[in-house]
C-alpha cells in the first residue's frame, strides 16, 4: 500500500465556524466544529474510509510494518469498520475476524461477529474461527464516554486488559497485540503483563491522534507463547 499524503497539507482553507443552535449543547457545537475543521475527517470521506481512525492504523503500520505475512488478524471493537478497510488493503491475504457489540455494515473479506468479547459463547466462536492461532490482535475498543474523566479512564483500561487476556489466549508465538489506552496513571499492571508475555512493548501516538486527546496506543510484539 502506498504511503498516504498528509491530510493536514490538504487543509489550507478558511476554518468553518458553527454557531450554537437552539437546543444544541455547547459540547455538541464544539464537537461539530472540530469535525468540520478536521482534515482527517475530510480525507477519510474523500478516500471512502468509514472513520478517521483508519489513519491511526495506517500511520502505525507505515512505521512498524505489522501485518506482513499475517494469516489471521482479529480486530476488536471493529465497528464501524475503518480498521478493517485498512487491513483489507495492507494485508490482502489475511483472514480478518472483526468483533464488536455494535452492528457493522459488511466488508468483503471480513468475517464479522456481533457480540461482547467477555461473553463466553462469543469468545468460543472467535476462538473456533482462529483455529491454529492468530498472528495479530488489534483493539480500538472504547466504552461510551460518560464525561467523567476517571470513570472513562477505568472503563477504557478494563477493555484493554480484556483484549490482552484474549490475545494471550489466541496468539501464535511471535504474534502481536495493539491496543488503545488512555493516559491516567493506571497503566502499570497492563504494561507489566505485556512485558511478561511479549519481547517488546512500545507506546505510540500516531499523528492523526488528536494532540489534546489522552489517547495512546501500546504495541506489544514477539508473543512468547503460553
Amino acid at each position: 500500500m502506498a504511503k498516504t499524503s498528509d491530510p493536514k497539507s490538504r487543509s489550507r482553507g478558511k476554518k468553518v465556524n458553527v454557531k450554537t443552535a437552539r437546543g444544541r449543547k455547547i459540547s455538541s457545537t464544539r464537537w461539530l466544529r472540530r469535525q468540520l475543521n478536521d482534515p482527517y475527517v475530510a480525507e477519510a470521506r474523500r478516500l471512502g474510509y468509514r472513520t478517521r481512525a483508519a489513519f491511526k492504523l495506517i500511520e502505525i503500520d507505515e512505521k512498524y510494518h505489522l501485518f506482513k505475512g499475517a494469516g489471521i488478524i482479529v480486530d476488536l471493537g471493529a465497528a464501524p469498520g475503518g480498521w478493517c478497510q485498512v487491513l483489507r488493503q495492507i494485508a490482502p491475504g489475511a483472514r480478518i475476524i472483526a468483533v464488536d457489540l455494535q452492528k457493522m455494515e459488511p466488508i468483503a473479506g471480513v468475517d464479522f461477529i456481533a457480540g461482547d468479547l467477555l461473553d463466553d459463547q462469543v469468545r468460543k466462536t472467535i476462538l473456533e474461527k482462529c483455529a491454529g492461532g492468530a498472528d495479530a490482535v488489534i483493539s480500538d475498543m472504547a466504552s461510551a464516554a460518560t464525561g467523567h474523566r476517571a470513570t472513562d479512564h477505568i472503563r477504557t483500561m478494563a477493555l484493554a486488559e480484556a483484549g490482552l487476556d484474549f490475545a494471550i489466549e489466541v496468539l501464535k508465538p511471535g504474534g502481536l497485540f495493539l491496543t488503545k489506552v488512555l493516559r491516567g496513571g493506571s497503566e502499570g499492571e497492563l504494561l507489566d503483563a505485556m512485558k511478561q508475555n511479549f519481547d517488546k512493548v512500545r507506546h505510540i501516538k500516531p499523528p492523526s491522534s488528536r494532540s489534546d486527546s489522552r489517547e495512546l496506543f501500546v504495541l506489544a510484539t514477539g508473543y512468547r507463547g503460553k
